[in-house]
């Protein structure tokens, strides 16, 4: 237990984790748009960004700095307190997640041992699918004081989409959980050091996967944002630095859920370790780092690959196919729990 002369120290390491996440992170999610513009380049046989540095490597700097010094329109009928805060509480509730993610073991600096994780929290699984599913509200709110139909319609799709998918997502984490016997991720991590749960829950995990491309808003579940239907749905009259933060909190919201599918199903850190000791201490964050990166790609392919849903297709689906599915996956894990601890 830490005494009153560590917590200085303590909270030194803390501050200096949260930050180096932080940039991290928005790093990532520069370079992440960049890839996702290549990568459907690709797909269908375009350049993508190649001007603004060698292979466009420096256009997610040049459209940062576009986002923030673009003019702020923000329309009369608005009801401005809500209009502003709808973005920041998405912001921030995409941000948030990332706090309780394990991204590797611990490491020792002058005789102090550091987990690779800002906070370990015994329900850190809870604590993921709490702050993700209050996300929502960002995107309820901003299509409600947009004070226009197609934002509201925007908000009102992605409410109704959370609904239908959270309780498929949830069933399949439940899954893991009753395997694990654990709701602290770092805790499901080490109890995959024998055999990933992707081999002993691979519904599971497609069940958790498709949940969670829905719960994004992603294609080919991009309903809230439809263009064809919506114009640009819930951010429809948000412009410069404010809809810069639903853009960031999407790509956020997509590193958060691949981080967890890595956790929960690919053996999080875990990875064959070699080398001296920084070495050995720095691997299991490149593993972990791969396997996300993997993630964030299979969410480009789809995107460039499968077609927009109807809407009455996205809530059967969700419905009539995912839900009773999650159930029985849920139902077959417990019996077989049951039956190997008598």
């Amino acid at each position: 237990m830490a005494t009153h002369s560590d917590l200085p120290l303590l909270l030194l390491m803390t501050l200096a984790k949260v930050v180096v996440v932080l940039g991290v992170l928005l790093t990532a999610i520069a370079y992440i748009v960049w890839m996702e513009r290549k990568v459907v380049a690709h797909i269908q046989s375009r350049w993508g960004p190649y001007l603004v540095g060698p292979h466009g490597l420096l256009q997610p700097l040049a459209d940062a700095l576009k986002f923030l010094f673009k003019e702020d329109i923000v329309p009369d009928e608005v009801d401005r307190p809500i209009f502003w805060l709808a973005p920041l509480l998405a912001f921030t509730l995409a941000f948030l997640s990332i706090s309780v993610i394990p991204f590797g073991e611990s490491i020792t600096i002058a005789g102090h041992t550091i987990p690779l994780q800002i906070t370990d929290l015994n329900v850190g699984l809870l604590f993921v699918l709490a702050v993700t599913s209050l996300g929502v509200y960002g995107v309820a709110l901003a299509g409600w004081s947009s004070n226009s139909k197609f934002p509201l319609f925007g908000g009102l799709r992605s409410s109704a989409q959370l609904i239908s998918y959270e309780l498929s997502l949830g069933l399949a984490v439940v899954s893991v959980v009753l395997i694990a016997g654990s709701l602290s991720l770092r805790e499901i991590v080490e109890q995959q050091r024998g055999l990933w749960n992707i081999c002993k829950q691979p519904l599971g995990f497609l069940l958790y996967f498709t949940a969670a491309v829905a719960e994004t808003n992603r294609t080919p579940f991009d309903l809230p944002e439809a263009e064809a239907e919506l114009v640009g749905g819930y951010h429809t009259e948000y412009s410069s630095f404010k809809f810069a933060m639903f853009f960031m909190a999407e790509y956020a919201n997509m590193v958060t859920v691949s981080c967890l599918a890595t956790s929960l199903f690919f053996g999080g850190w875990l990875g064959p370790v070699f080398g001296p000791p920084l070495v050995r201490s720095l691997l299991p964050v490149l593993w972990f780092a791969l396997k996300v990166l993997a993630f964030l790609f299979v969410y480009i392919w789809i995107r460039g690959t499968l077609p927009r849903f109807r809407y009455d297709q996205l809530m059967g689906f969700g419905w009539r196919v995912m839900l009773p599915v999650a159930l029985l996956n849920v139902l077959g894990t417990s019996l077989i729990v049951a039956w190997r601890s008598v």
